[in-house]
């Protein structure tokens, strides 16, 4: 049986455990299933948050890409936000790709001029330590970079901008737990950047920390579904704007994976091919006196798919 691959038997009788990915998106490597959901940025991870997985590939090479759109309705402040994104692996533990950001303007008079139209983001995450079969987690390091960030801070000095985060993060599926298994996911990164940049720039770099916790179970039609929630600290203020204070980030999110969706390779069922991910963001509502960007409790959907 090759590497990365689950034997069918066990995915048929026992997927409540050998399906249990973090958060909507895991890979459990070796003898279980890998995962190839992508999150809002384009990489292997839940709705914001990076996991320490990467999408599949050979050991030796490159493996096939992964596609993903998002879109979030951030309220009548902030607009609707679309997210395009393909994302390689590569050498059995790194991956890379690009996303674009897409904008839809809000309604409001005064501050939905203060987001543009989009921007780029550049991401790339390597595998340092496989998860072990104990308790030993996966550990990945990575970056972000995002480019032509126009907003907020941007708009009020006329000019893109960039920022970028730094990261570390330990994700481990623990499979032992019978009756429940459980999938833990944490990090810390370095970033000077507002809501991944949807709110522009921080003032300066700062250390944030995130996390991610979730189940599985089978769902109707023979689908499977995952049920998590994660949050990612904020840098507390925004370049351009003293005294506008932006809260920690909070997603609740269910992943459907569709019956057949995961391809037969010969012995064994690789990572699916199709995943739908539907959520509830909280993002941001009073962040100041007067200032309300009314972006809380807002619908998120991601679709991911690998080739």
């Amino acid at each position: 049986m090759r590497k990365g691959c689950l034997d069918y038997r066990a995915v048929r009788f026992r997927s409540p455990r050998a399906l249990m990915l973090l958060l909507m998106i895991t890979a459990i490597g070796g003898s279980t299933v890998s995962a190839q959901s992508l999150n809002w940025e384009g990489q292997t991870g839940v709705f914001i948050t990076p996991l320490a997985y990467s999408v599949p590939s050979k050991e030796k090479g490159f493996g096939l890409p992964v596609v993903a759109y998002h879109y979030v309705d951030a309220g009548p402040v902030l607009g609707g936000f679309h997210q395009v994104s393909i994302t390689e692996g590569a050498f059995g533990r790194i991956e890379f790709g690009y996303t674009r950001n897409l904008h839809q303007a809000g309604s409001t008079p005064v501050f939905s001029s203060l987001w543009s139209n989009g921007f780029n983001t550049f991401h790339g995450k390597v595998n340092v330590w496989r998860e072990g079969r104990t308790w030993v987690p996966a550990i990945s390091v990575g970056f972000v970079a995002r480019s032509q960030v126009h907003n907020v801070g941007g708009v009020i000095q006329n000019k893109d901008t960039t920022n970028a985060d730094f990261y570390i993060v330990a994700t481990k599926t623990a499979t032992k737990i019978r009756k429940l298994p459980l999938v833990f996911n944490f990090g810390f990164k370095a970033t000077n950047a507002s809501l991944l940049g949807i709110v522009g720039n921080a003032p300066t770099y700062q250390g944030r920390v995130f996390g991610a916790a979730a189940f599985a179970f089978r769902g109707p039609g023979r689908s499977t579904i995952l049920l998590g929630s994660e949050f990612l600290q904020e840098p507390r203020n925004v370049d351009g704007l003293p005294g506008v204070v932006v809260p920690t980030t909070i997603t609740y999110a269910v992943r459907i994976v569709p019956a057949g969706a995961f391809p037969l390779r010969g012995w064994g069922v690789e990572s699916p091919k199709l995943t739908i991910d539907f959520g509830v963001l909280q993002a941001a509502g009073s962040v100041a006196p007067g200032v309300n960007l009314q972006a809380r409790h807002q619908f998120a959907l991601g679709v991911s798919y690998g080739f």
